[in-house]
């Protein structure tokens, strides 16, 4: 067994754990709402992270999506190294598996399709994580 097959299993350990940590931060800075709030009004009087108290009055700008969670410093900081060295990891990936079949097969449009489509959805994965709003 090679030490490669670590790697696509690294991927979803890194990027889920990532995402959890991200959401954690932003939930201790109060930069969103947790997740059991489901009573979102309106309107508020005062900003998120004025409020303190067990309960928590809660806008829809304040739901937890991902990309809501890691657009304020410090998760941002955070989600954006989540993102690339998840994209990273997402090239390398493609790029074996384009060796490996080139080396049990020959090459075929289908491959290098896979490739392309790979390599440009981690680009997109960068461009998600280094240029947030």
């Amino acid at each position: 067994m090679s030490i490669w097959m670590i790697l696509p299993v690294s991927l979803p350990v890194l990027t889920i754990t990532g995402i959890w940590v991200v959401y954690a931060m932003a939930l201790y800075n109060q930069h969103v709402c947790p997740v059991d709030n489901w009573l979102y009004n309106q309107s508020c009087e005062e900003e998120l992270y004025l409020q303190s108290g067990p309960t928590l009055c809660c806008t829809l700008d304040n739901v937890p999506l991902i990309s809501k969670c890691g657009t304020l410093p410090p998760e941002s900081c955070f989600f954006s190294l989540i993102c690339s060295t998840g994209s990273f990891i997402v090239m390398v990936i493609v790029l074996l598996r384009y060796a490996h079949v080139i080396e049990k097969h020959q090459n075929c449009v289908l491959n290098t399709a896979s490739l392309s489509t790979g390599w440009i959805c981690a680009a997109g994965l960068i461009m998600v994580g280094n240029f947030q709003v």
